[in-house]
């Protein structure tokens, strides 16, 4: 399998970051800046190591394709303490194979959660994901994940169009980024979607 990595857009990490609205009542400069500081972290260096997780452990389980495309959008993240770097997140990962000029969609599925990161040398690496289960534990699993996050989580997780829509993003810049001559995709018994 080819195991192709997707990096998301600041902005759209930046608006994951805080669930799309401040956290406090009051939103100061201040928090704006440690926000944009933090996202600029979190695209530098956080999310590489985060695509790598979900393409070599996660995507292995889902039938195989010929490219791995993890999609996912940033509930929050505490970078406090270097050895234990929380990224509380909606991950996706989807598996394509190529027909002409369309990525069909074999395999794919949704890993809500929290990654643990540390820093290891000059990179990182996932020490654990606490992931929320499926069926009669999902409710109680998300809310014990995402605590006070849940309210951001569920609104991110719970908007299939906007969900969509990142997914579309990501899997075209997926095809920029790695000169693959594809200008659809399509998930099985639908029709085929431009890759904008």
């Amino acid at each position: 399998m080819k195991k192709g990595l997707l990096t998301l857009t600041l902005a759209a990490i930046e608006l994951a970051a805080c669930g799309g609205k401040q956290s406090s009542a009051t939103a100061t400069a201040a928090d704006s800046a440690a926000t944009n500081v933090q996202a600029a972290e979190l695209t530098n260096t956080y999310l590489s190591t985060i695509d790598s997780f979900l393409v070599n452990e996660l995507g292995k389980h889902y039938a195989e394709g010929e490219y791995c495309v993890p999609t996912y959008t940033i509930v929050d993240v505490d970078s406090q303490r270097a050895d234990d770097i929380l990224v509380w997140g909606d991950f996706w990962v989807f598996n394509y194979n190529q027909a002409g000029d369309t990525l069909k969609c074999v395999a794919g599925g949704s890993h809500p959660g929290l990654m643990h990161l540390r820093k290891a040398g000059g990179s990182y690496e996932v020490t654990a994901f606490e992931r929320v289960e499926d069926g009669s534990n999902n409710l109680p699993t998300a809310k014990k994940i995402f605590g006070t996050r849940y309210d951001a989580f569920h609104s991110i997780n719970s908007n299939e169009e906007a969900r969509e829509a990142a997914r579309a993003a990501g899997l075209a810049e997926f095809v920029r980024k790695h000169g693959i001559k594809a200008s659809l995709y399509q998930d099985y018994g639908w029709p085929a979607k431009k890759l904008e």
